[in-house]
C-alpha cells in the first residue's frame, strides 16, 4: 500500500509539472532582418543633364599684337551627360568611406556673339575714299562645347537607414574643351580648337539598396574645368597693319544633376551590426 501511495504521488506531482509549462507564454523567435553591406568594389552606369557656363574674354588683336577690341560675357553650355563609374567602399558601422572615378560624355554646347565697330578693328576703304569711309565692322561668333569631362573623388557619407546613404564627395575633375569661331563671314570649323584641361569637383548625393546587390542614387556635382585659351587668326586685314586675330580666354564650369545604377561585387546582403 504504501508503494503504491508512493507512485501515485509520483505521478500526480509529474502532471502537475507539465500543466504548469503548458500555461507559461512560448517565447516567439527573433528575427533580424538582413540589410545591405556596403563594404566593396562597385560598377555602374549614369545619365542626367548639365547646366555649364562659360566667363569668356575675347579680344582682337592685328599682325603687331595690339589690342584693339575686348569683350567680356557668358554663354550657357548645356545638355545632357551620360557615362559610367567605378569605385569602392569600406563601411564602419554607420559611416560609409571611399573612392570613385567616373567618365562623362556630353552634348553640352553654347555660343556668344559680339561686333568690332565700324572703323576700330579694320583700316580706312582705300583710295581717295580712305577719309570718308572707315573700316567694316567685325562681327565674331564664339562656339564652345564640353565634349567629356572626367572625375577622381573621394566619398564620406552616413547611414540614415542601414539601406540608405547620404554622402559628400569631391576631388579631381578634367575635361575637353572645343572651341571654334566665325570671324566676319569666314567660320574656323568647328574643334578647331581642343584644350583639355585639369580642375575641381565637389558634391554630394543619396543612395539606397533596390534589391540584390544593385543600388540606385542621385548625385549632384559642380565641375570647375579652369581657363581655357586659344586664338583664330583671320585673312582681314587689321588696322595698324597685319591681319586680325580673335583671341579668347574663358573660364568653364558644369552644374550636373544625375541618377545611376551601381552594381556590388561580392556579399550579399548580411545581418545589421548595430
Amino acid at each position: 500500500m504504501k508503494r503504491l501511495l508512493i507512485g501515485i504521488s509520483a505521478a500526480a506531482s509529474l502532471i502537475a509539472t507539465g500543466a504548469l509549462a503548458a500555461d507559461l507564454p512560448v517565447k516567439a523567435p527573433v528575427y533580424v532582418e538582413p540589410v545591405f553591406d556596403w563594404t566593396g568594389f562597385y560598377i555602374g552606369g549614369n545619365i542626367g543633364y548639365s547646366w555649364g557656363q562659360s566667363r569668356d574674354t575675347s579680344t582682337i588683336t592685328n599682325g603687331a599684337g595690339t589690342v584693339l577690341f575686348t569683350s567680356t560675357d557668358k554663354s550657357s553650355l548645356n545638355g545632357v551627360v551620360g557615362g559610367g563609374q567605378i569605385g569602392y567602399n569600406w563601411q564602419i558601422q554607420r559611416a560609409v568611406v571611399g573612392f570613385e572615378a567616373d567618365i562623362q560624355g556630353t552634348d553640352e554646347k553654347g555660343s556668344r556673339s559680339f561686333t568690332c565697330a565700324t572703323g576700330i578693328c579694320t583700316p580706312p576703304v582705300g583710295g581717295i575714299l580712305a577719309l570718308v569711309i572707315p573700316g567694316p565692322a567685325v562681327p565674331v561668333t564664339l562656339n564652345q562645347k564640353i565634349d567629356w569631362f572626367g572625375t577622381v573623388r573621394g566619398r564620406l557619407g552616413y547611414l540614415v537607414d542601414p539601406r540608405v546613404l547620404i554622402y559628400a564627395t569631391g576631388g579631381l575633375a578634367y575635361g575637353e574643351v572645343d572651341s571654334s569661331a566665325t570671324i566676319g563671314l569666314v567660320p574656323t570649323g568647328f574643334g578647331a580648337v581642343s584644350s583639355t584641361h585639369v580642375g575641381w569637383t565637389a558634391g554630394a548625393g543619396i543612395e539606397g539598396m533596390i534589391g540584390g546587390n544593385w543600388t540606385a542614387r542621385l548625385e549632384y556635382l559642380f565641375v570647375d574645368l579652369g581657363t581655357v585659351n586659344g586664338s583664330f587668326q583671320t585673312a582681314i586685314g587689321g588696322l595698324g597693319g597685319g591681319v586680325l586675330s580673335s583671341n579668347y580666354s574663358s573660364h568653364v564650369h558644369d552644374n550636373v544633376l544625375r541618377v545611376g545604377v551601381n552594381y556590388k561585387f561580392g556579399g550579399g546582403p548580411v545581418v545589421a551590426k548595430y
